[in-house]
């Protein structure tokens, strides 16, 4: 039976190096995406219980996410909100309805599909933020 590390080195290792165009980036982009939500998701459960047993602990993080890394970081957060869901309803759609209809081109095409899309709903957003990371952090637009 192989070691822990060694397996988890061959895992990265075949996420690294297999090159399945389209659907291997979709599969590492949806799975980073997953991985990126949940963490938020930890940090604003522990932060938000702070507000009742340590007020002066949630004013210090709230006003540490209000700095410009967290800020640019909350953008890339929506967009791996989006993406992950257009994502994995696209499975999903494959998976339950289109199974027989599976070819590489068809998912070629509906891999990409799902990123314009996510991208599409994403920069309104991330235009919002940004305009409110630029006036509230750099003074820029009347700030």
């Amino acid at each position: 039976m192989a070691a822990p590390s060694s397996s988890l080195k061959n895992t990265a290792t075949g996420y690294l190096t297999y090159r399945g165009m389209e659907g291997h980036y979709a599969f590492l982009l949806h799975r980073i995406t997953g991985l990126g939500t949940l963490l938020f998701l930890v940090i604003h459960i522990l932060d938000t219980a702070t507000v009742y047993y340590f007020p002066s602990l949630y004013e210090h993080a709230i006003a540490l996410y209000r700095s410009t890394p967290f800020m640019i970081g909350e953008i890339f957060l929506v967009f791996s909100v989006i993406f992950h869901g257009v994502n994995g309803l696209r499975i999903a759609l494959t998976d339950m309805y289109f199974q027989k209809k599976w070819a590489i081109k068809s998912q070629q095409f509906s891999v990409r599909s799902a990123l314009i899309l996510s991208v599409i709903f994403w920069a309104p957003a991330a235009f919002v933020m940004l305009r409110n990371l630029l006036t509230y952090n750099f003074g820029m637009f009347g700030g």
